[in-house]
């Protein structure tokens, strides 16, 4: 059963026509209701693509918080093979909100790392939905030191609200684990490329994406807080999210044009929601693409091309 935005209800109601039509005519073999329901159908289609065509940068919020976009689990099962996780962070604990290890990518060995939200109510609070505490970022950087040690590509699968706030996390030091994963990021001579999948939220995001590339799916968000924190803060009223939305510029088509995505990944017509594997591949292409672009620079070029990558972010979209 498919779950519908608020701003896709109209959209529900014809789909959910066409559904009953067809569930009529199998209980009565008599009824033909083809023309009726590919009506609908055609009446769907052309919905969607109006209800897609310009998205205002909330609608994104939403569509990147789908509960059936593909999590970081489904593109590693997808794209990557012989995948070994690896947990813990050799310190205090194993973090499952944060999943990585050793996998091939296109045949060639790479470390994978990502934030897991988790698909059901069961996971979702298992995987503590995609929010990491302390330990999920030290596991990060447990794996990217390896990863450096051995001559691995990293490539880490943005999914995440943002760091889990919470008492312990915060006694456990949490602000100091975020600072030493970016660091890490930034400090690793070999291809680093990283994929905003959903949600990239607050420093939660950037311990993970501090990439030499770093793309984002069409519809995904990043931004230091979430459009409701920033309503909360600014106006004191959450229900502002919509006007936080637009300032906050979260949307990966500005965020191209600010330089801090290097490219928007194409979803299909109603998000990557409605096509997951056709999503997968497009990304698992983008991925390929961007390891292609860094296998031939030395580990100097690759910590000072990341380097300077962050020190432009900004520079050619401020007019805007």
């Amino acid at each position: 059963m498919t779950n519908y935005l608020d701003f896709e209800k109209p959209l529900a109601e014809i789909e959910g026509k066409a559904e009953e039509l067809r569930a009529l005519a199998q209980q009565n073999e008599e009824m033909d209701v083809a023309d009726e329901a590919a009506a609908l159908d055609r009446k769907a289609s052309e919905l969607l693509e109006e209800l897609y065509k310009e998205l205002t940068p909330w609608r994104k919020c939403q569509v990147a918080r789908h509960p059936e976009r593909p999590h970081c689990r489904d593109y590693i099962n997808e794209l990557f093979t012989d995948y070994t996780p690896l947990a813990g962070d050799r310190n205090f604990a194993d973090d499952i909100a944060v999943m990585g290890g050793l996998a091939r990518f296109n045949d060639k060995p790479v470390v994978v790392i990502g934030q897991e939200k988790g698909h059901d109510t069961k996971s979702r609070i298992s995987h503590n939905f995609g929010m990491a505490r302390p330990e999920g970022y030290r596991k990060a950087v447990r794996l990217m030191e390896m990863a450096d040690r051995f001559g691995l590509p990293v490539v880490t699968l943005v999914d995440t609200a943002g760091a889990y706030p919470g008492k312990g996390a915060e006694e456990r030091g949490q602000s100091e684990a975020i600072a030493r994963s970016t660091e890490m990021c930034l400090q690793i001579g070999v291809p680093l490329v990283s994929v905003i999948i959903g949600e990239g939220g607050s420093g939660g995001a950037v311990a993970f994406a501090t990439a030499n590339r770093v793309a984002m799916l069409e519809h995904s968000v990043y931004s230091v807080i979430s459009p409701e924190g920033c309503a909360s803060i600014l106006w004191k009223d959450s229900t502002k999210m919509r006007e936080a939305a637009e300032a906050l510029r979260v949307t990966a088509q500005d965020l191209e044009l600010l330089g801090v995505a290097d490219r928007v990944i194409s979803e299909p017509m109603g998000g990557a929601h409605r096509d997951r594997q056709a999503t997968m591949q497009s990304v698992g292409s983008a991925i390929g693409s961007m390891l292609s672009e860094l296998e031939e620079m030395s580990k100097a070029d690759l910590v000072a091309n990341r380097r300077q990558k962050f020190l432009n972010i900004g520079s050619k979209g401020l007019a805007a």
